[in-house]
Parts: C-alpha cells; sequence; structure tokens
C-alpha cells in the first residue's frame, strides 16, 4: 500500500484485525520486549503500547510479525518490486516480454526519491530520554533502537542516489555516553556505512549521519533488503511503498526522510569509539563490549504524535524472520541470474542466518563422466562467498541440482540428509582459514576473525543413514548419546575446558567409537545437552553452527590422510561446546513474566491474545 506514514499503516492494519492496542502503562525496562515475544510466539499481532512508562510517544511492534502481515502491508506493489528487481538482474526480459513487464517503468518513477522543503515545519524537536528507553534483556549494556534506517552519504559522490541507507543498532543510554549528547553506533564488518567511514576518515573529516525511525514500512524494509550492486536503498523504498521517498535537508546539511516519525542528526569524528554493548544479538547470545564509533548528537526531530516503532532480537525465529521471508520472495530470482549455474541459496535463519548457507547450483562441468563429482559447484561455492553478507558464513552447504531436481534449501532436514547422503567427508571438504566472519559470531580467534568451510556433495548415495543408536552403544567418556535426525549423532561428553586438553579427550573419544559401526553416522556433534540439540531440526542446527568454528572444532580428516582410515568409522565430528565467550543464552525476566499477566487477565489488553 502506499502508506503517507506509520500511522497510516498502523490503522489500516487495526481496521483489519492485523493490530491491537495496549492502553495500560508499559515498562520499556524488559516489560515491552516480553509482551512483544509472548505475542510473537503465538502469530499474534502487531502491538501499538499507548502508554510507555517514562516517554510521551507511543511505540510499535511486530508489524511484520507473519509473513501474512508483511504481505498484506504491500499487496499492492509486492508483484511489480518483484518484476523490477528481475529486470535488474536481467534487463533482457523486458525486450522478450514487453507486454508483461509494461508497468515496470511506472514502478521505477515512483522508485526515485523525491525532495520537498514544505515538510520542515512538521517537524518539532525532544531529547533522547525522551524516547522509549526500551531495554530488551536483562545484560543488555542499555536501552537501544533496534528498527533503525541508518543514512549516509558518500563524500566523494554526495546525493541521495549514492547513499547508503542500513539497519544497525544503536545504543542509547549506558557505559560511558554522555546522555542527550552521545549515542553509540554498531554496525557489522561489510556494511556500506562502512565504506564512507572510510573515505571520511581519510580526509579527516566527520561523517554526517541521520538516523531515521518510523515512517511506512516500505523504509526499514529497505534498510535491510540485500539488493543487486546499483540499486538504491531509497529507490526500493519508493517502489515497495507506491511513495517516492521525500526528503529535504535541514540547515545544518543533515539528510531528512520527510516521512519519518523520528530522525536523529549526529557526527561521527575518525576513530572516535566508545565501548558499545553488551545487547542480546540475534544469533540468541549477548554479543559483548567492544570499542564502536561514538555518533555526536546535533538534533533530535519528531513528527507531532509521533510512534516510535522497535522489535525484539534474540535467538530465531524472531521477526526478522518474517523479514527474511518476505525479502527472499522478493529477490530469491536475483541471485541465481548473477552466479551462473545458481539455482538457490538460502540463509538458514533457524541457525542465526551467517553461520549457515545451503545452496544449490549445476553440475555440466564433465557431461561425459558416468558419475557425477563436485566441480562446478566448488565454482559456484566460491562466487556465493564473495558476494556481500553472504561472504559471511562460515559453513556452507552445497548440492548438485542433477542428484534430485525436487530439492530445496527451504527444507533443513531433507536438504541436510541429501547432503550426508553423498559426502565424501575425505575430499569434500573445502576451508578458508584466517578470514573474516560475522562480528557478532564469537566462535572464532577474536572479533571479526574465523574460518570458513565449504561441504560439496554430487553423485550418487554413498551410505544409507542410521535412524537409531547402535545396540549397546556406551562410552565412558559420555554422559548421554542421541539420534537428532538420519545420520547425525549427538554426543554430550564433559563440559569444554580449554583447547590443548580438549584435543586429548577428543582423540580417546574417537578411540572408544572405533568400537561401534558408525558407517549410517557421517556426522557426530559434541554438544553440552545431547537431548536439547537433539529435540528438534532447529536446535541441531543452531547449537552445531553457531557454537563451532570449522577450522578448529572439525575432526576426522587429518586421520584420514595419515592413517589411511576415516578416524570414527566414517564419521566426522564437529565440536560445538564453546558458547560465544560462555555468554549465557537470552532468557525471560521471570518478574516480567509475571508483570504482563495483568494483561492477560478479563478485561486486558491481552486477553484472549496469549
Amino acid at each position: 500500500m502506499g502508506y503517507k506514514s506509520l500511522s497510516e499503516c498502523i490503522i489500516d492494519l487495526e481496521k483489519n484485525g492485523h493490530l491491537i492496542r495496549i492502553k495500560e502503562e508499559v515498562d520499556p525496562y524488559l516489560e515491552m520486549a516480553a509482551i512483544h515475544l509472548s505475542v510473537f510466539e503465538k502469530h499474534g499481532p502487531a502491538l501499538l503500547f499507548e502508554n510507555v512508562k517514562g516517554s510521551p510517544f507511543k511505540a510499535v511492534s511486530n508489524l511484520f510479525g507473519t509473513l501474512e502481515r508483511s504481505k498484506f502491508m504491500f499487496r499492492d506493489s509486492l508483484k511489480s518490486v518483484e518484476e523490477l528487481v528481475a529486470l535488474r538482474a536481467d534487463p533482457m526480459k523486458a525486450l522478450k516480454h514487453p507486454l508483461r513487464y509494461a508497468g515496470a517503468g511506472l514502478t521505477a518513477f515512483k522508485a526515485l526519491p523525491l525532495k520537498q522543503s514544505l515538510f520542515k515545519n512538521v517537524f518539532q524537536k525532544t531529547t533522547i530520554d525522551q524516547i522509549p528507553q526500551i531495554v530488551h534483556w536483562p545484560m543488555d549494556g542499555g536501552a537501544f533502537i533496534t528498527m533503525p534506517q541508518v543514512y549516509t552519504e558518500d563524500i566523494d559522490k554526495p546525493g541521495v542516489m549514492n547513499a547508503n541507507l542500513g539497519m544497525y543498532r544503536i545504543q542509547l543510554s549506558g557505559n560511558e555516553y554522555i546522555p542527550n549528547k552521545e549515542i553509540g553506533l554498531h554496525y557489522q564488518i561489510h556494511r556500506g556505512i562502512g565504506v564512507h567511514q572510510t573515505k571520511a576518515n581519510a580526509k579527516g573529516n566527520p561523517l554526517k549521519v541521520s538516523v531515521f525511525v518510523g515512517g511506512p514500512p516500505s523504509h526499514p524494509l529497505a534498510a535491510v533488503m540485500p539488493l543487486p550492486e546499483g540499486l538504491s536503498e531509497l529507490t526500493f523504498a519508493g517502489a515497495l511503498g507506491n511513495r517516492r521517498f521525500r526528503y529535504f535537508y535541514d540547515d545544518e546539511g543533515f539528510c531528512i526522510s520527510a516521512d519519518a516519525d523520528f530522525v536523529i542528526t549526529g557526527t561521527v569524528y575518525p576513530h572516535d569509539n566508545k565501548p558499545e554493548g553488551p545487547f542480546g544479538d540475534h544469533l540468541g547470545y549477548y554479543s559483548l563490549t567492544h570499542p564502536f564509533p561514538v555518533m555526536k548528537v546535533h538534533n533530535v526531530y519528531h513528527k507531532k504524535d509521533a510512534i516510535w516503532s522497535f522489535t525484539v532480537v534474540g535467538r530465531p525465529p524472531q521477526e526478522d524472520t518474517s523479514f527474511g521471508a518476505l525479502i527472499h520472495e522478493i529477490t530469491g530470482a536475483a541471485m541465481p541470474q548473477e552466479i551462473a549455474g545458481l539455482k538457490e541459496v538460502n540463509a538458514v535463519d533457524a541457525a542465526g542466518v551467517h553461520p549457515l548457507l545451503f545452496a544449490i547450483g549445476s553440475e555440466r562441468y564433465t557431461p561425459y563422466l558416468k558419475e557425477l563429482k563436485p566441480q562446478e559447484i566448488l565454482t559456484i561455492a566460491n562466487q556465493i562467498l564473495g558476494k556481500n553478507q553472504l561472504s559471511l558464513a562460515k559453513y556452507l552447504l552445497i548440492a548438485a541440482r542433477q542428484d534430485n531436481e525436487q530439492l530445496s534449501t527451504q527444507n533443513i532436514a531433507s536438504f541436510l540428509q541429501h547432503i550426508l547422503e553423498r559426502i565424501d567427508f575425505s575430499k569434500d571438504l573445502h576451508f578458508y582459514t584466517n578470514t573474516t566472519i560475522d562480528t557478532l559470531d564469537y566462535s572464532g580467534e577474536g572479533l571479526n576473525m574465523g574460518s570458513k568451510v565449504v561441504w560439496a556433495a554430487a553423485g550418487e548415495k554413498k551410505r544409507e543413514l542410521e535412524k537409531e543408536l547402535p545396540d549397546h552403544f556406551k562410552l565412558d567418556t559420555v554422559r548421554a548419546a542421541a539420534v537428532a535426525m538420519p545420520g547425525v549423532l549427538v554426543l554430550q561428553p564433559e563440559v569444554y575446558k580449554e583447547a590443548a586438553e580438549e584435543k586429548k579427550r577428543i582423540g580417546a573419544l574417537k578411540e572408544e567409537l572405533k568400537k561401534f559401526d558408525l558407517r549410517g553416522f557421517p556426522l557426530i556433534v559434541l554438544c553440552d545437552d545431547a537431548h536439547f540439540t537433539a529435540a528438534n531440526i532447529n536446535n541441531l542446527v543452531w547449537v552445531t553452527f553457531t557454537r563451532s568454528n570449522p577450522a578448529t572444532d572439525i575432526d576426522g580428516v587429518h586421520d584420514f590422510i595419515e592413517n589411511k582410515h576415516w578416524g570414527c568409522n566414517g564419521s566426522l565430528i564437529i565440536d560445538a561446546r564453546k558458547k560465544p565467550h560462555h555468554a549465557p543464552e537470552l532468557v525471560k525476566d521471570e518478574l516480567v513474566e509475571k508483570r504482563i499477566k495483568r494483561l492477560m487477565e478479563p478485561g486486558g489488553s491481552l486477553y484472549g491474545i496469549l
């Protein structure tokens, strides 16, 4: 829909049963997040908090909480935007099918940003401490903005068409920040804002930053969209929202989104950092305190009756899961157009997105051979790992489409089973060491430092996968064992201590495992809780791929090369016992849970919802 504002979107959602109002006073410290999580887990409606303790502003969350609601908000523009993205990836489609893509020109016109100064008078000013100070998890370092649109321009090519609009968390309070004068700007590696700051630093200039919050729902979605090279986030926001992105510049030269509810302007000076964090993040752990850029606040603008937009992140699935599903629908066809031979790729949400990628590609290099082997899919894998945010993946599992045309990367269990039936771990593992990983991932050697591995599988099935533990399976060094899925054995040894000692203990475990025929279990996962890890496929991939670093936590290959046999009767061991810096998993506060029960009683805003 061509919403002019967040308010207009909220009215539309409420009218159609997609939003409820919470009229009781709620505390931004943990309580609002707990309410959001409870409603999200029930696939409930969007939430408008009308009475936020300590703030004059309303707040809204869970707008994108279900894929159904996300599609509803963009029901008039989704198809045309999908066509526009397809044309950007393959312009020849317009020539081949002129009638089908006749509306693409109009969509493209709507995508052009519109400069309008008449909006200047609709903004008022406030201070940071008047914004809802939402703290999501007990160990968070302060209040954070979790649905921002962070705008920066290229110092060498100023203007909106070369600008970057990204969603990077902002710390509003806590740590060493001077209240109302400084906020923390956290962005992960490989982000567009980093390029802009690097250029500004080189010239010794401060970088101007505008943080937009609220506005039409197309704006935050555009900020997280992995767009094809050369397609601006602002133009995408206009196309998806059926309304051109309106903007102007204030008296200090900061770009202002005319349709945003709030705009925070400020400057980031070269190498001016302060501790930021901790923060309960989307991998399901706390990202810890590290130095990140400080933003010196100039102004905090807001519309009359402005509404603060936020979300809650944590172990998937969360609201950003629906973001991802919608993004996949819009851009899913674009990536195969950019990489020859690629059929599909999926950043697995259940594993925290960046730790694990599934991909399917063609294997056409040697059609004269009777049996397929990984060749072209290795070329495709290298290209995937060179693509923007996909380059942060730790594990890339890629299959040949010729082995099963019906195989889908969206079905985690069947895809993983397909790989395990075919992979030869003696030659189908390909490591990348001393490289970059996700800033939020602490399984590597340091911040942004770790390794990657490609599992490439092609050809006929090499083994039948077992579904039950071997007879009389008992190990002296293991507390518990379970089968998580066909071919995957989960073991719970003693708690992880330190690397040198664990190497000896795993050596002893492998000797014990040689007593059993484990040819039907090509993958063995070591974890802290075997029953939790094996309970479902989401637990399995979350534990396995967020708590391991391929170069240091995969075992078995060396044994095969040196001893001419596979170390554990054909099994690969992944040691996934390292919680990142032993950071706690995110938990809800029990006192907050008790407080929100009042909203669930008859007459309460959440009665009948939870």
